[in-house]
């Protein structure tokens, strides 16, 4: 298995899929390979600064809300 380190640099957009369930995020990022550390399970490793975790915050929220809005209101 192949990890990486992975840097945001800036979100640029998101969007979803109803019909799949999917989420997809447009970002700028650095992507490096990262050598395992051993004796922990190979996983890659995502960085970002605080304003673009708020900024990711802010619009998972906003995606979810549309995947709400077009759930039927028994399914809620």
């Amino acid at each position: 298995m192949k990890t990486h380190q992975i840097e945001i640099q800036k979100f640029k957009a998101a969007s979803n899929s109803s019909t799949h369930g999917t989420m997809s995020f447009k970002v700028d990022a650095l992507v490096t390979a990262r050598q395992p550390v051993e004796g922990i399970e190979p996983s890659s490793l995502i960085t970002m600064t605080e304003a673009n975790a708020r900024v990711l915050m802010a619009l998972l929220k906003t995606q979810l809300a549309e995947f709400d809005s077009r759930k039927a209101k028994s399914r809620r």
